[in-house]
């Protein structure tokens, strides 16, 4: 590839979806949008416990509304940013202005690192409310997976994030 301003080419070049799903920027951004799937989806369809004495749901973590809430919030808008910042790889070799493409590569990093340092901050939440939870709310231990899964795929979502960090380039 030639070289050019900001990891890509001349602007103005030709889609091609093959290499671009083949790119690490890519398959990251992927990674993360379906691990941020993962944790939103496993604490919507689990991460809730009915108590047939209160008629009241309680959530899975240390019955701590904050920590599914946090869990779903983070979760959604991870997969939002993903698909926002799939949009703009897909875009960026259209775009010809230097200054834009420093704006879209910059603005990469930083949500990278912002989203880095959330995942990591719901990993540590709710693995404390994990650890701390009493399993009487849960007899049967049914809520356990998606509990675990959420916090799984918290941590592994701390290093995609991460990584893309380290992969600032759009278009490799």
């Amino acid at each position: 590839m030639e070289g050019g301003a900001y990891g890509a080419g001349k602007a103005g070049g030709a889609f091609d979806p093959q290499t671009f799903l083949r790119q690490p920027h890519t398959i990251l951004r992927v990674l993360s949008w379906i691990f941020s799937i993962v944790v939103f989806g496993s604490i919507v369809n689990e991460g809730y416990l009915n108590n047939s004495e209160e008629g009241e749901e309680h959530c899975i973590f240390n019955s701590n509304h904050n920590a599914c809430n946090y869990g779903i919030t983070v979760g959604v808008l991870a997969f939002l940013s993903c698909l926002l910042y799939l949009a703009l790889d897909v875009y960026f070799p259209q775009i010809s202005s230097v200054k834009d493409r420093k704006k879209a590569v910059l603005s990469d990093i930083g949500i990278s690192a912002f989203w880095a340092f959330l995942w990591f901050v719901g990993f540590c939440f709710l693995a404390n409310q994990w650890q701390v939870s009493k399993q009487e709310n849960d007899l049967l231990n049914e809520r356990a997976d998606a509990a675990r899964a959420a916090i799984t795929f918290s941590f592994f979502s701390i290093f995609t994030w991460g990584h893309l960090l380290g992969v600032t380039e759009p278009s490799l």
